[in-house]
Order: C-alpha cells, then sequence, then structure tokens
C-alpha cells in the first residue's frame, strides 16, 4: 500500500508488545509504507510527561515513527511542540507486523538514544534485556537483538544514522 497519495490520511494503531501482553496502544497517521518501511506521526502516547534524565517527553511532543518488516528495531524522531528536535529514541523489536489497521511490535527492552546534535549516545535498558530471559528462551532473537543494537550505536556514533529516515 502506498501512502503518498492523496489518500494518505490513513490512521493505524500502533500496538506494542512487551513479554506477550499490550504495553500500550496508540493512534498514529500513517505517512508511508513501501512494503517495508512504514512511517507514522503520532503525538506523545503518555498519560503523563516522562523523564528519562537525558529527555523529557511530554504533552505536545510528535513522535514520527519509522519501522521496518524486516530489521529489529524501530526509530522515533521525537520533536517538542515547536518543531525543535530532541533527538532519536529508538526500541529494539522484533520486525514489524501490519495487520489490517494495526501495526504490532514487540519490544526485546534494548533502546537507544541519540540526542539531536548528536553529542550524546545511550544504549538503554541492558539490565532488563539480560533479565527479560530471552537470551536462554529464544538465543537467535537475542542475537538479532544485540547486532540490532550494536549496528545503530555504531551508525549513531560514526556513520550516517539519518540516512535511516531519508
Amino acid at each position: 500500500m502506498s501512502a503518498n497519495s492523496a489518500d494518505a490520511a490513513h490512521r493505524l494503531d500502533i500496538v506494542l508488545v512487551k513479554a506477550g501482553r499490550t504495553k500500550i496502544r496508540y493512534p498514529a497517521e500513517l505517512l508511508a509504507d513501501d512494503g517495508t518501511r512504514i512511517t507514522v506521526r503520532a503525538p506523545w502516547a503518555g498519560d503523563v510527561a516522562r523523564d528519562f534524565g537525558f529527555v523529557r517527553f511530554e504533552s505536545g511532543d510528535i513522535f514520527t515513527e519509522y519501522y521496518w518488516r524486516d530489521r529489529w528495531y524501530a526509530v522515533k524522531e521525537v520533536r517538542d511542540s515547536t518543531g525543535t528536535l530532541k533527538g532519536w529514541y529508538t526500541d529494539i523489536t522484533r520486525p514489524a507486523v501490519l495487520s489490517g489497521t494495526e501495526l504490532v511490535v514487540e519490544d526485546l527492552d534494548l533502546d537507544l538514544w541519540r540526542s539531536a546534535d548528536g553529542r550524546t549516545v545511550l544504549r538503554l535498558d541492558e539490565d532488563e534485556f539480560a533479565a527479560s530471559g530471552l537470551p536462554q528462551t529464544d538465543p537467535d532473537a537475542a542475537s538479532a537483538a544485540m547486532s540490532a543494537l550494536d549496528e545503530l550505536e555504531l551508525l549513531a556514533r560514526e556513520g550516517d544514522f539519518e540516512a535511516l529516515l531519508a
């Protein structure tokens, strides 16, 4: 399906699954779907602001989110209510699955943050990943997840990270 035409105002529900349960569900506007990558836009879906210490997500923030059917991550560009770029929050996930109007993504606990200026790159939640048991229950998935995190970190520190989103 192409969302590059005048009928691009399609809505999807983003369904983030973690440990077999729906963690969050929120509506998003479908911007593009080229068959491999799906791009959506959505406001901050949290009920309250969330301060991570390195970035604060709050009401008015807009997320442009990129999901792949063949990659083990999702990249979320975060802008404040004035359009100023805060940075990119990346979830390590199984490849996204679009079913009807639901885009289902399984969160594998690992995350990466890259600040707008590129100076701060943080690997996040490696302790949660280890505690999840995935390395023992599904070593192939755990290996793919760690490889995805390593690839993204390298791009964020030394490569053309933004080319992923072009």
